[in-house]
């Protein structure tokens, strides 16, 4: 085992995307990580192989006492666990923070929820596009006087497994100094305020923040996107003066440089730059735009990052071998330490892979096992 989380046993037994990609995460820098999850949800269709990589997985069945004997074996040799249902389901089976606690003090018991585990919308179901609605995020995405856009990215989701991994490292690092374990209540609403930090700064003084018509969002010609010849896509974000004195010159129009926020010239400077920008394709653009330091970058599709010389070059991309032998390529860790880099020491697991095999550990004998699968426990 390598990496900073070496000698961390982390049982997981959410499911879809938060959970999966925080223990991910860990698991990544050296957690050890089961994953636990009733069969029933592989019907879904929404068990993502490529997060299961460095994990081992059993199938488990919480609402059966066998199983949640399984699982409080389980957690009592956990220094961590992981869920993601509805505040007060893990009470109701049995298996939440109170009952480990009984027999596991030190435990670090992580639930990622929509809307946490306090507060009026506790038990309301959701998902990415509600939680973006309810904090404001999605009212800021999309054409103005049209619907808000739903993004094609899952950042709720993504936010909260972060920010989940990050509580849960806390939270071992203040075990190391006390002793103690703790309960850690992750709302990916409440996440999604974090990304609200700069509109709230600029609304509080007295920047209307209206969908594509403020500073960071199309209302300017320095900050916005524009078509290229060959209908594709480039994006500029030079906000300081210096970059776009480099664009106005760069592009023969020095004319505009005292008036990037200009308001009564505003538009006819977002015409005059969409059609300077439909005038070459986007590999002209790139070579151009490139050598002016104007804060520039094409608008990649996933295609493209697949293949990206940079993502390339940074080792980001990494290819996932899947147990019916197809190949997918997946990310590998953001977060890179000089010292205990992250590592993929195993390919994904197929669902229910290791139920054995972690049975035999807890002592179960292989008849034991064998009237576990034949109960549906397992």
């Amino acid at each position: 085992m390598t990496g900073v989380l070496r000698g961390i046993r982390v049982l997981d037994i959410s499911r879809l995307l938060p959970g999966p990609y925080c223990s991910m995460m860990l698991a990544d820098h050296g957690a050890e990580v089961i994953a636990a999850e009733d069969r029933k949800f592989l019907a879904d269709g929404l068990f993502f192989h490529d997060l299961y990589r460095n994990k081992r997985h059993m199938s488990l069945n919480l609402k059966a006492a066998a199983g949640r004997e399984i699982f409080l074996a389980l957690a009592a040799k956990s220094d961590v666990i992981l869920e993601g249902f509805r505040p007060g389901v893990t009470k109701r089976l049995g298996v939440d923070y109170e009952a480990v606690r009984q027999i596991n003090p030190g435990i670090i018991y992580c639930s990622i929820t929509g809307y946490g585990q306090t507060g009026p919308d506790r038990d309301l179901a959701g998902h990415d596009v509600n939680y973006l609605s309810a904090a404001g995020v999605l009212d800021l995405i999309g054409q103005p006087g049209q619907p808000p856009s739903i993004p094609g990215v899952q950042i709720a989701d993504i936010a909260g497994g972060m920010n989940a991994a990050l509580g849960i490292v806390l939270a071992l690092f203040e075990r190391g100094r006390s002793g103690q374990g703790q309960y850690l209540d992750i709302s990916m609403t409440d996440g999604l305020l974090g990304f609200m930090t700069l509109p709230a700064i600029l609304q509080q003084r007295g920047q209307r923040m209206r969908r594509s018509g403020h500073l960071l969002s199309h209302r300017y010609a320095c900050y916005s996107t524009y078509a290229t010849a060959d209908n594709r896509y480039l994006s500029l974000g030079g906000l300081e003066p210096r970059f776009w004195k480099n664009l106005c010159q760069g592009l023969a129009v020095p004319e505009y440089i005292p008036l990037q926020y200009d308001e009564e010239r505003r538009e006819e400077i977002i015409a005059r730059f969409r059609k300077i920008f439909l005038s070459k394709n986007l590999a002209a653009w790139n070579e151009i735009l490139t050598r002016l330091d104007v804060c520039y970058a094409a608008v990649a599709t996933l295609d493209e990052v697949f293949v990206s010389p940079l993502f390339t070059a940074r080792n980001m991309l990494v290819r996932h071998t899947h147990p019916d032998g197809k190949e997918s390529i997946g990310f590998a860790s953001p977060v890179r330490l000089s010292l205990t880099p992250a590592t993929v020491r195993s390919q994904p697991v197929a669902f229910g892979a290791n139920t054995r095999q972690i049975l035999a550990e807890l002592s179960y004998g292989e008849k034991e096992i064998d009237q576990l699968f034949k109960d549906g426990v397992v």
